[in-house]
C-alpha cells in the first residue's frame, strides 16, 4: 500500500530523520525474519521510546495501516513478516537495562535489550533470567516475550510466562497501559502479562518489562547417556521426569541427528540410537546426590553408556553433539523446515515412533531432538529438492496431527506466527479461537497489529 502523506509526516515528525526511512534498500531489510518468508513493508521506524510508540499506533490506527513489532527477526515462524505491508517499528535501538534490583529479585529492561546482554549484567548480581533460547546472543527479550521463546533451562525454571512479574505496553487503540505488579506475588484482577506473553505483537506492542530474576546456583553437573534405540531413550526421560531431582537441561537427540553429527563433528560425537544430554545445577554439597538420583532414572534396557563430566572440558566436549547439529543440518537442506511441538512427557516413546514412520511414509529425511524433559521436540524435515519439499510439507500436516492425537500442541518456543496459522484448527476448538478473537478485538479493534498472524 501506498501510505498517506500525513501518515508520512507524523512518522518523521514522532522519529526523526535517522528513525523513519522509507527506501528500498532498509525496507527490504525488515522484509524477513529466520522463516524465510518475506514482504516488503512500506515504511520502517526506529523507536526509542514509549510515547514513539503511542504516536505510532494511535497515528497508524486513524489510517488503518498494519504495525509489525519486530526484535532481531530471529523467529522461524514468519511472525514479523509484513505480509499486509504497513509500518514495521524495530525496537533494536530500545535496549536499556533501565533497573536491576538483587534485594527485590526483579529487573527492568526495554524490549530491544539482548538476551545474552542481559545474562551478562546479571552475572555480578548472581542471578540470571532463567529463559535461554539457542539464539540468545542475538534474540531481544521482547522477541522472547512475544513468542514465549524458553530454551532448554525451562524444564526446571519455566518460560517467560513464569520469569515476568509484569509490562508497560501499547494496545491497538493507541492507548498506553502497565500490567503486572513489581512483587512475586499478586491477585489483582486478570492476568494481563500472561495473556501479552506469546501474543506476538497481535494484542498490544511491548514497551518495558519486569523480569522475574532467579539466584545463579554455583555448580553444575553435566550427562550425557546413549541407548540403543529411540524408545529407550524416550522411555528414560519419563522416568528422569518422575523422579524428586529436576535437571535444569534435558535434551533428545535421534540417531539420525547424531549420525549427522558424527560426520561434521568428528569423533567426539558418539553413534547411538540415540542419547539424552543432562545436567543438574545447585550447591556443591548437593549435587552429588542430585547426579545420583539422576543417573539412576537414566539406567534401564537399552541403556549403553552414562558418562558423567569431570571437567569443563569434558562438559565442551560432551555437548558436542548438540552444537555440530546446526551446521550439520545446513549441510544436507538450505530449506530445512524446523518444527517445535510438544506432548505429555509420557507420551515421547509414541510421538517418536510415530515421527520415525512418518519419515517412512512420506520419504522425507527427519532429524529430531529438543528439549525431552518437557515433551518439546524440534522436528525438522530436510528436503533436498522440490519433489522432496512438496513431500515435507504433506509430512508437517501429518506430524501436527500425530501430535493432537497425543494430547499435544503445536509449539512450545517458537510460536505459531505465519508458518502453522492454517493448523490453529487442529489444536483449539472452534469456540476457543472465537474467544480469542475477541480478546483481540478487545485489545485491536480496527485489526492494525500484526494482521495475518496467529488467528486462522
Amino acid at each position: 500500500m501506498k501510505l498517506p502523506a500525513s501518515l508520512l509526516d507524523t512518522l518523521r515528525t514522532t522519529f526523526g530523520p535517522q528513525g523513519c526511512f522509507t527506501d528500498e534498500a532498509q525496507r527490504i531489510a525488515y522484509a524477513y525474519d529466520n522463516s524465510r518468508h518475506n514482504a516488503m513493508p512500506d515504511a520502517v521506524v526506529f523507536a526509542q521510546e514509549h510515547m514513539q510508540i503511542q504516536a505510532l499506533v494511535q497515528a497508524c490506527r486513524e489510517h488503518r495501516v498494519p504495525v509489525i513489532a519486530r526484535g532481531r527477526g530471529t523467529n522461524t515462524t514468519g511472525a514479523t513478516v509484513p505480509v499486509e505491508g504497513g509500518v514495521v517499528v524495530s525496537f533494536e535501538r530500545m535496549n536499556r537495562i533501565l533497573r536491576i534490583d538483587p534485594d527485590n529479585r526483579l529487573a527492568v529492561v526495554e524490549p530491544g535489550v539482548l538476551n545474552g546482554d542481559l545474562q551478562r549484567a546479571l552475572a555480578p548480581h548472581g542471578f540470571f533470567w532463567p529463559p535461554d533460547p539457542t539464539s540468545s546472543p542475538w534474540c531481544s527479550v521482547g522477541g522472547n516475550l512475544a513468542c514465549n521463546a524458553a530454551g532448554p533451562r525451562t524444564v526446571k525454571y519455566g518460560s517467560p510466562r513464569e520469569n515476568t512479574l509484569g509490562l508497560k505496553a501499547v494496545a491497538g487503540t493507541g492507548e498506553g497501559f502497565r500490567c503486572g505488579t513489581y512483587t512475586s506475588k499478586g491477585a489483582t484482577g486478570y492476568d494481563l502479562t500472561r495473556l501479552l506473553i506469546g501474543s506476538e505483537g497481535t494484542l498490544a506492542l511491548i514497551t518495558e518489562a519486569t523480569l522475574k530474576l532467579t539466584p545463579k546456583p554455583s555448580g553444575l553437573r553435566t550427562l550425557r547417556a546413549t541407548y540403543h534405540d529411540v524408545g529407550s531413550a524416550a522411555h528414560a526421560v519419563a522416568r528422569i521426569m518422575a523422579q524428586p531431582v529436576t535437571p535444569c537441561a534435558l535434551e533428545f537427540i535421534d540417531d539420525v541427528a547424531l549420525k549427522l553429527a558424527h560426520d561434521h563433528g568428528g569423533e567426539d560425537v558418539p553413534l547411538a540410537g540415540a542419547m539424552l544430554m543432562i545436567e543438574v545445577d545447585g550447591e556443591p554439597d548437593t549435587l552429588p546426590s542430585a547426579v545420583d538420583a539422576v543417573s539412576r532414572a537414566a539406567q534401564g534396557e537399552g541403556l549403553q553408556e552414562l558418562r558423567v563430566a569431570q571437567s569443563s572440558g569434558e562438559t565442551q566436549s560432551l555437548w558436542s553433539a548438540r552444537k555440530a547439529l546446526s551446521p550439520a543440518q545446513r549441510t544436507i537442506s538450505p530449506n530445512k523446515i524446523n518444527e517445535d511441538v510438544v506432548v505429555p512427557v509420557s507420551h515421547l516413546p509414541q510421538l517418536v515412533e510415530g515421527i520415525r514412520q512418518l519419515s517412512k511414509k512420506h520419504d522425507v529425511l527427519i532429524v529430531t531432538f529438543g528439549h525431552a524433559g518437557n515433551g518439546n521436540l524440534h522436528v525438522n524435515l530436510l528436503p533436498r529438492d522440490d519433489a522432496e519439499r512438496e513431500r515435507a510439507h504433506a509430512c508437517l500436516a501429518d506430524v501436527f496431527a500425530l501430535v493432537i492425537s497425543l494430547e499435544g500442541t503445536l509449539s512450545g518456543e517458537h510460536g505459531i506466527g505465519l508458518v502453522k496459522r492454517p493448523f490453529m484448527p487442529l489444536a483449539l476448538q472452534e469456540s476457543t479461537l472465537n474467544l480469542m478473537r475477541s480478546v483481540k478485538a478487545a485489545f485491536d479493534p480496527y485489526g492494525i497489529l500484526n494482521p495475518g498472524k496467529l488467528l486462522p
